[in-house]
Order: C-alpha cells, then sequence, then structure tokens
C-alpha cells in the first residue's frame, strides 16, 4: 500500500512538471519571432487588379508576392520579378512595368524597381534603367541612374531621370547622347537606317535630388 501511494504521488507531480515544461518552450518560441522577417502574407504565381477609391489603377503579376504589414513601415516585396499594366480612366494600358525585383512602400505610396527596369508608354516609347522609383503619391518618376530612352525619333541616354507618372514631361538630369532614329527601319532591317554617331546633348546645372529619394535607397 505505500508504495502504491508513493507512485501514485510521483505520478501527480509529473501532471504538474510536464505541462509546466510545455508551457515554458511555448513562451521561448514565441519571443524569439520576429515580425519584421515574417510576412503576414505570401502569395504565389499573383495576378490581381489594383485599385484606389473603387476605380482600377493597374495589374500586378508576379511569380512570388510577399505582405509585411507588421513592420514601423508596411511594405509588399516582389523578390522573383514583377510586371505591371496601368490604366487610364477608360481601362486602357497607357503604360507598362517590369522588373527583375520590386518593393512597394504602403503607406508611402512608393514603388522601388530594381535590376533590369522597363518601362513602356503607349505607343512606343521605352524606358530602360538598373533602378527606378515611382512615387504614385506625387505623381513622379525618377531615377539617379543610367537612364536609356527610346522613341520613334530618337534615342536618348544619361545619368538621372526625372518625370511626371505619365511619363509625358520628362527630362534627363545629365545627357550623354542623342540618337537620331527610325526604329521602324530597324524592324524592317533596313541597313541604310544605321543611326548616326551620337548628337553631344547640352548638360543643364546639376538639379537638387529629392530627399526621399535618398531615404528609399538606403
Amino acid at each position: 500500500m505505500r508504495g502504491a501511494g508513493m507512485a501514485l504521488a510521483a505520478l501527480c507531480m509529473l501532471s504538474i512538471v510536464l505541462p509546466s515544461c510545455r508551457d515554458e518552450k511555448k513562451i521561448d518560441v514565441a519571443s524569439r519571432l520576429n515580425p519584421a522577417l515574417m510576412p503576414t502574407m505570401t502569395t504565389i504565381n499573383v495576378s490581381t487588379l489594383i485599385s484606389d477609391s473603387g476605380v482600377i489603377q493597374y495589374k500586378i503579376v508576379s511569380p512570388l508576392w510577399r505582405v509585411y504589414d507588421q513592420v514601423d513601415t508596411p511594405y509588399w516585396t516582389f523578390p522573383k520579378g514583377l510586371y505591371l499594366q496601368k490604366y487610364d480612366a477608360y481601362f486602357h494600358v497607357i503604360a507598362t512595368v517590369a522588373a527583375d525585383s520590386a518593393r512597394y512602400f504602403k503607406d508611402r505610396r512608393l514603388w522601388r524597381l530594381d535590376g533590369n527596369v522597363e518601362l513602356t508608354k503607349a505607343p512606343k516609347d521605352l524606358f530602360l534603367s538598373q533602378q527606378l522609383f515611382w512615387d504614385e503619391a506625387r505623381h513622379q518618376i525618377y531615377s539617379d541612374s543610367f537612364i536609356h530612352i527610346e522613341t520613334e525619333t530618337h534615342v536618348l541616354e544619361g545619368i538621372g531621370f526625372r518625370s511626371d507618372d505619365r511619363l509625358t514631361n520628362y527630362s534627363v538630369m545629365k545627357p550623354q547622347g542623342i540618337f537620331p532614329v527610325k526604329r521602324e527601319d530597324f524592324a524592317a532591317g533596313n541597313p541604310s537606317a544605321t543611326p548616326p554617331g551620337p548628337v553631344p546633348a547640352p548638360v543643364p546645372p546639376d538639379s537638387h535630388v529629392p530627399d526621399d529619394a535618398q531615404a528609399s535607397q538606403q
């Protein structure tokens, strides 16, 4: 009887100690979680429409979309590439964006596009760079990197770029050359359409780089 009583007492002690150990492990795991490193949403092979005030603004296509909402500055990230179509009020595609990777700062409504960045504007304008910023709140697109621009009449290259978000009023901060061309001749394989050498363009005084661009790059 005495042995049975001691065994029963031991079982009671184990029933008290074991749950306590389990609780301690749960608390320890939770304390190691870092919300900044954990996306609140992960979507694979996404294709979705983004609207503002009930009006569709653009379409996003990406193999991987991660949302980080539990951080001081909420953002989305597209580490495996992004393709975006921008629409006008009549749902016509007026511009497209493609980049190797992208990040969208939700509260600031600011896009940072990295890698091989390609913008197109209807009907045929093309903009190429290694990094571009698109500020939706201020309706601006800008870059401090090398920029290559193709239109139906010329190719323009230089360092630094500023534009409205419709790509209708833009400037290159430090132009390096203008090449008059006719792209339809190249498409047709016309050998006589070889472009002449670059025409040096006047270099305007350096403009001030917005503080928010420098902050975003950091």
